[in-house]
């Protein structure tokens, strides 16, 4: 019996996490080895949207390779050794630490040939970046075939382009133009897309130059080849120790909670927002520092903020918020999601938004825990963590959380960028986990804003990176119906019903309120993640669902 498309890529997902989990057990493998070739096999089977041309034999994917590299440590395409590590006392030693722009984790270059890639944030973190390099991989294995003969003699465009990098590492001038002419050749794409390549590079925050990236990875395959210099990528024996066991959500949690108690805070009424770190507070305090009296006035702030994040209206909500119960809690835990918690006690205005009235009651106002987005499984290691009572000098002190809300990015299937999706159920990809729930945001609740709305079951996926339009096209046209995928949901979801309903460590009333707004969709091309963030184009999904959580979460 012949296996669909869907069927195959499902299963090459499949093979790929198999293989990870028993690589990373096993501690150390090489690209080139039987276990590297097999994620590299079982990648170029699956052929995710997200990176393009990883199939073609020639063309080096250069859109998929800005993605990646805005993800992964500057400089880590020169590294022969890639080391993952937990946090392991690298923060307190004389080595700067490299934190990639679109994923925050710390990486620390220990030497010209290694580099090392702290992994805090669970095992989703750790397929995420093994999936990058394996791609890295395979693309590095296309430049050196494109860059020698059929004798495996270096040709003369890498040897142009090996001069153009001794001059761009040594500040020299160049003939950009014939720069982007040798490197579309080793790149097998045209001179156009070559040179608009270079641009998005130059442009993107904490990337070394285009021309810099194909040499050193073209350098490694060669080296490889022609010098025996393997590659190796290897896990220490304290990250194999601690992933799975919460080391760094209990650290997390417990440092939340003791500074809940120290600002008296730990028995009053609790909302837990899961969003970005500056959608809530902007909503907040923007109404009441300046009065403003509608969301549409709250949208044209965001913007102006947005364009200008210094602005001196930035600095007048952030002076008016620390004077009105807002506190900032950094992270020092390894986690990278930082927090604010506003105590809505100490506001002087009596609304908490445009017509929405705080109790007059002061110990009856709630508190507002803002959590910053987590990653993958991550999102259940916090939250679980988060969810279950203080203990603290022999007494055991549960939370009283009213409500969880989870606002975040995700991939949607039937819309375009900037539409706002509201689940109804996550269904956990890859197992038999499915998590029904009353979600107390509703699809009219967005409508007569100008967005398109979408109401239905979410897929949470094992990774982003990972899906390609067989296995979308599945979940969407199948009796599933799903309307997008992220990463967090089920995490979430399977956290507050294990403290609710099995642990009774939160009230079993507790109400959820999901809402994710497009990021991409995965099954129109050029409109992938690698195609680019939204920009302005954000600003009124992301906040018009931060406006709606706290319009609702005043009322449950």
């Amino acid at each position: 019996m012949n296996r669909t498309k869907a069927q195959q890529s499902r299963s090459a997902i499949e093979r790929l996490y198999i293989t990870m989990r028993h690589l990373f057990m096993r501690g150390t493998y090489k690209p080139t080895g039987v276990s590297g070739e097999s994620l590299v096999e079982s990648l170029l089977i699956l052929s995710p949207e997200i990176y393009g041309l990883v199939n073609d034999p020639e063309k080096v994917e250069l859109d998929g390779l800005l993605y990646v590299m805005e993800r992964l440590p500057r400089g880590i395409e020169e590294c022969r050794y890639i080391h993952l590590i937990s946090r392991e006392g690298y923060e307190n030693s004389g080595f700067p630490a490299l934190v990639p722009p679109k994923r925050k984790r710390n990486c620390y270059r220990v030497d010209d040939d290694q580099m090392y890639v702290e992994m805090t944030r669970g095992k989703s973190d750790i397929y995420d970046i093994l999936t990058h390099l394996t791609f890295l991989f395979i693309e590095s294995e296309k430049i050196r075939r494109n860059s020698t003969d059929h004798k495996g003699k270096e040709n003369l465009n890498w040897e142009m382009l090996h001069r153009i990098v001794d001059k761009l590492e040594t500040d020299q001038d160049f003939d950009k133009e014939a720069a982007c002419s040798y490197l579309s050749h080793i790149t097998g794409r045209t001179f156009e897309e070559t040179k608009e390549a270079v641009e998005n590079f130059d442009a993107a925050k904490n990337c070394n130059s285009l021309f810099s990236i194909i040499h050193h990875m073209g350098r490694l395959s060669l080296e490889e080849v022609m010098h025996g210099k393997d590659r190796q990528i290897s896990f220490s024996a304290t990250l194999r120790e601690r992933v799975g066991h919460h080391v760094y959500g209990e650290l997390w949690a417990s440092h939340i909670k003791s500074i809940l108690e120290e600002q008296d805070l730990l028995e009053r009424p609790i909302h837990i927002i899961s969003a970005n770190l500056h959608s809530v507070v902007n909503t907040i305090y923007g109404h009441q520092a300046f009065g403003l009296k509608n969301f549409e006035a709250v949208e044209r702030l965001a913007m102006e903020i947005s364009q200008n994040p210094k602005s001196e209206k930035a600095r007048e909500i952030h002076a008016y918020a620390k004077q009105h119960g807002f506190l900032a809690i950094p992270d020092t835990t390894g986690t990278n999601i930082g927090v604010q918690l506003i105590d809505t006690s100490q506001m002087t205005v009596e609304t908490l938004i445009p017509g929405v009235k705080l109790p007059e009651e002061k110990e009856k106002r709630p508190v507002l825990l803002v959590m910053d987005y987590a990653f993958g499984e991550q999102a259940y290691e916090c939250f679980d963590e988060l969810l279950k009572p203080f203990e603290v000098n022999g007494r055991s002190i549960p939370l009283d959380v009213v409500s969880a809300s989870i606002m975040g990015k995700a991939g949607i299937l039937k819309g375009g960028k900037g539409d706002i999706m509201i689940p109804s159920s996550h269904v956990f990809e890859g197992t038999a986990d499915n998590y029904p729930l009353r979600n107390e945001l509703k699809r009219k609740d967005f409508e007569g804003y100008g967005l398109n709305v979408f109401e239905g079951p979410m897929i949470t996926v094992l990774g982003t990176s990972l899906q390609n339009k067989e296995v979308l096209r599945y979940f969407m046209e199948s009796s599933w119906k799903a309307v997008g995928l992220e990463m967090e949901g089920a995490h979430y979801q399977k956290a507050i019903q294990a403290a609710s309903k099995i642990r009774g460590s939160i009230r079993k009333s507790v109400k959820v309120l999901y809402a994710y707004y497009a990021s991409d969709n995965p099954l129109e091309t050029g409109s992938t993640l690698a195609s680019g963030a939204l920009g302005m184009d954000g600003v009124r999904p992301t906040y018009l669902i931060t406006h709606k959580i706290l319009e609702r979460v005043m009322k449950v």
